[in-house]
């Protein structure tokens, strides 16, 4: 079985982090036993002028592509036949390859599309350009043989514009974790609590909020930190909203998976006040690492937070959030191995590939129909 797929978001030298969750999707469906490759459309800034690469043995094809420009997409419509000949599908991954394999595939070449865009299911929290851009995606997302979302949060919206086709959900790569480290013990007074965050200094993801909590805490004598992993423009203003009230704030910059492992496993909760997510990989993360969570309700994680990984809070109160915080450490009933089991083995590397594997079969034994039937759950539970 051969598999092309296309993408924008994939490494590059210029942009080493880039399209982290397409390598690992990809690594998972060559694992299950498809021939894998992909084309990536790649920004032409990010372009370093490799036009074939092999990236952890991913067979590679680079394209220079500016998705605002009609004439980058005629091109790249023009040169996908030829990196598709041979491929008995295609599989478009994120909202940006849509337009580019709707002009480029061949006819009847099956086309499985999967989607990650937060966009889709919280539209506040766009700016004015993707707020527009949005129903013309949405359209595009009508026409893909079988599209793939990550959670059902996400593949609701999808399923109101696709009634006719098989929209099915596969969780990211999330991978279990083989040493655990044991949760503290913590009881007041003691020593201060540590909180950790990943994720962009965005509006979204609000780390001013977190610093409020942490506000909050302190003003009930619980003496508590945070560390945030991850970059972004809000930096600044955390810095000094910290140095101007005193809280004690570590901001790490990007780490990867191994300082990010690091972070959680020294933390004893992972807070979380998100505005729209859709899997939101570092919850889930934080939880397979024995870590209880305190986070924003809007996205699709809490479809898979059982009661023993914490909490998901419908709103931004800095008290509300403090009392989930305490609750998380001091009611300490739950170990780290209890925690992680939640999620266990669902979002592994072969769950995910399996599920993907699934769907090809499907799509080429003419059984897309049964794609429900074919797929483990995808909470795997």
């Amino acid at each position: 079985m051969k598999v092309t797929a296309v993408a924008t978001w994939f490494p590059t030298e210029k942009a080493p982090a880039s399209g982290s969750f397409i390598v690992k999707d990809l690594h998972a469906i060559a694992k299950a036993g498809a021939k894998v490759r992909l084309i990536h459309l790649v920004a032409p800034r990010l372009y370093d002028g490799s036009r074939r690469v092999n990236h952890e043995g991913i067979e590679v094809v680079r394209i220079p592509f500016n998705p605002f420009s009609p004439l980058d997409l005629a091109r790249t419509g023009r040169l996908l036949p030829t990196y598709l000949r041979g491929s008995d599908l295609v599989h478009s991954m994120a909202m940006s390859a849509l337009a580019p394999v709707v002009v480029g595939k061949p006819a009847g070449m099956p086309w499985v599309h999967t989607e990650h865009w937060s966009g889709l299911t919280n539209p506040d929290t766009l700016g004015l350009g993707l707020r527009a851009a949005r129903p013309v995606i949405l359209g595009l997302e009508r026409l893909p043989d079988v599209v793939t979302a990550v959670c059902p949060y996400l593949s609701a919206p999808l399923r109101t514009v696709r009634p006719h086709k098989p929209t099915v959900e596969i969780p990211c790569v999330v991978e279990p974790v083989a040493n655990l480290v044991e949760r503290r013990v913590l009881s007041a007074p003691s020593a201060p609590w540590r909180l950790v965050s990943v994720g962009g200094l965005v509006e979204r993801k609000d780390p001013l909020f977190a610093l409020r909590v942490v506000q909050e805490l302190q003003r009930r004598g619980r003496e508590t930190n945070l560390t945030w992993v991850g970059t972004g423009p809000l930096e600044s203003a955390c810095r000094d909203y910290a140095a101007e009230h005193g809280l004690d704030l570590r901001l790490t910059g990007a780490l990867p998976y191994e300082g990010v492992s690091r972070e959680l496993a020294a933390a004893d909760v992972f807070i979380g006040p998100t505005h729209g997510d859709n899997f939101y990989v570092s919850c889930a993360e934080a939880i397979l690492h024995g870590r209880p969570v305190v986070v924003g309700d809007a996205g699709g994680h809490p479809d898979y937070m059982r009661p023993a990984a914490g909490e998901a809070l419908p709103h931004h109160d800095p008290g509300d959030y403090a009392d989930a915080v305490e609750a998380q450490i001091l009611d300490n009933q739950h170990c780290a191995g209890d925690i992680a089991a939640t999620i266990g083995t669902a979002f592994s590397e072969d769950t995910v590939g399996a599920s993907y594997v699934a769907v090809y079969r499907a799509m080429l034994d003419g059984k897309v129909d049964s794609l429900r039937e074919a797929l483990p759950s995808w909470r795997g539970w």
